[in-house]
């Protein structure tokens, strides 16, 4: 076996205390030593963050309740460091966040538990655990090859894959298909570099391969989120924010909008990929990859009794996260992913825990507490209140600049806290805004590029599941060893970042919303309604 599989970055950023040093230091001088701004202190006392935080009992008065909102300010910096570099491993940053939050008493200890232990965190472990249960039975092969079967070479497989994830990713959970295909990516990956390898050789591993196939699935994923209100809760938080202005949007409507752009972003990140990629890929051929999958999926013969039984479970918990709701939430049902394989004998228990990758679990437990203290002490909309003043005075306060401006404001802040969290934060603030300047298609215009690119969490690994999973679970078959690097999110995912807003701000603002047009009213309607302070 060859050992020159490249895991860690090298040169500065391998330098654990440097980093570890500047983060700690960021933290003291914006959370302790610099002065706190009056703006910070406004903010805290208007909306009533500073009186919340004294019943909480975590600040004495409006002035303790804005140092507070400072340290959050100085922690955030601190977590994207650590997160990126791995100064400290990734797990032991998440488990930071609530202790910083206990220490520093930022939320009350009661909250700090929740945030750390909710839905979203008994999500992520049951795909997690149903991602192991999945490829313990063999079921990701004959996934893969129902889907990738048929291709061969190089360029057709990427291509199919980028579409069809971005579509699918529209309707189902990207999460769980994130789960089934790293596995099936990892399979392909080894098939291909194996057969690229000289017989009776140690295998030659093709890092740049590796991370070119599990990026390409988990970005394919993402972009998928902006094509119809069932892929994410964010989409649905928005639509209940028209609602509120009686100029409700109906599931098909959203299509007519988001969906338009969806495979244009799968040949994106294709494109994208490729031409990142294209130089450094040793391994040119993914046919002996996808053939070994094939060949592996004939021996097995017809479905067994494991594979029925996950292959239910699968369906099962899909159609609870549809007509479930918020009485199960996605929490629950996942659980199910625990529970199944082990009642029914299919996947040992110890297996199971075994093979959920806990570092990627604790990672994001500490992302969600993390997004709490953004919210709950006004630092989120401290941050939003100093973006939108800045594109006031560069002129971009209505119409497309106002899209462009706050579509950029929230694909910024959903890359450090959950989509969901982005939009539930921003909406209650860009709604009214939208409807004041006047623009006809309001609010509708405004909600829809606030959603769109909450969908775009590509440059931190914090930024959505999607990006945890592939981390967790692409690992090289033959070693376990991880395939990527936290950094490497940053490296490859940022100016794919900015190429999506692009496409929405184009295709989007320019072309969808000008062909699918707005009803007759809405702008009217939702103005009545914030007049008559009915909300």
């Amino acid at each position: 076996m060859s050992h020159d599989i490249e895991h860690d970055v090298g040169g500065i950023l391998a330098n654990k205390m440097l980093w570890i040093c500047v983060g700690v230091a960021i933290l003291l001088l914006v959370g302790f030593i610099l002065p706190t701004p009056q703006s910070v202190i406004v903010t805290v006392d208007k909306y009533g963050f500073a009186e919340k935080m004294i019943k909480w009992e975590i600040a004495h008065d409006v002035t303790d309740a804005a140092n507070k909102t400072m340290i959050v300010l100085g922690i955030i910096p601190m977590a994207v460091i650590f997160f990126a570099t791995e100064a400290i491993p990734i797990g032991l940053t998440g488990i930071l966040m609530p202790m910083l939050a206990y220490f520093f008493h930022l939320l009350p200890r009661k909250m700090v538990g929740k945030t750390f232990a909710g839905d979203a965190p008994m999500f992520l472990l049951g795909v997690l655990a149903m991602g192991v249960a999945v490829v313990d039975v063999g079921l990701h092969k004959r996934l893969a090859s129902w889907l990738l079967g048929w291709t061969k070479g190089f360029f057709v497989p990427i291509f199919v894959l980028c579409i069809s994830m971005s579509v699918i990713g529209s309707f189902i959970s990207a999460h769980a298909m994130c789960a089934f295909m790293t596995p099936v990516m990892a399979a392909v990956y080894f098939g291909a570099v194996r057969a690229n390898s000289p017989p009776g050789q140690p295998l030659v591993h093709d890092p740049a391969l590796a991370k070119f196939l599990l990026f390409t699935l988990c970005f394919a994923l993402n972009v998928g989120g902006i094509g119809s209100p069932a892929a994410g809760g964010r989409n649905v938080i928005m639509m209940g924010f028209w609602s509120e202005y009686n100029v409700p949007m109906d599931f098909f409507t959203w299509m007519k909008y988001g969906f338009p752009m969806v495979p244009v972003l799968g040949l994106l990140v294709a494109v994208y990929m490729l031409g990142l990629f294209g130089r450094n890929i040793k391994t040119r051929d993914l046919t002996p990859g996808l053939a070994a999958i094939k060949e592996e999926t004939r021996r097995m013969g017809k479905m067994s009794y494991a594979e029925y039984v996950t292959f239910g479970m699968l369906l099962l918990v899909l159609a609870l996260w549809i007509v479930g709701g918020e009485e199960l939430g996605l929490g629950g049902p996942s659980l199910l992913a625990l529970l199944i394989p082990v009642v029914f004998k299919t996947t040992d228990w110890k297996k199971i825990l075994n093979g959920i990758s806990w570092d990627a679990w604790f990672m994001y437990c500490g992302a969600l507490t993390l997004g709490a203290l953004l919210k709950e002490s006004g630092a989120a909309l401290w941050l939003a209140q100093t973006c939108l003043d800045v594109l006031g005075r560069v002129g971009m306060d209505k119409g497309f600049g106002l899209w462009v401006g706050l579509s950029g404001l929230s694909g910024l802040m959903t890359n450090f806290m959950s989509d969901a969290g982005t939009t539930a934060l921003l909406g209650p603030i860009v709604i009214p805004m939208g409807i004041m300047t006047g623009v006809a298609g309001e609010p509708w215009a405004i909600g829809l590029a606030v959603a769109f690119a909450t969908s775009f969490a590509h440059f931190l690994i914090v930024g959505t599941p999607n990006n945890a999973i592939v981390y967790g679970l692409g690992v090289y078959p033959d070693t376990g060893e991880k395939m990527i690097h936290p950094m490497d999110f940053i490296k490859y995912g940022f100016v794919l970042w900015i190429l999506c807003l692009l496409v929405v701000w184009l295709l989007g603002f320019l072309v969808v919303y000008n062909v699918v047009g707005f009803p007759d009213g809405i702008l009217e309607t939702a103005k009545t309604m914030m007049q008559t302070g009915v909300k």
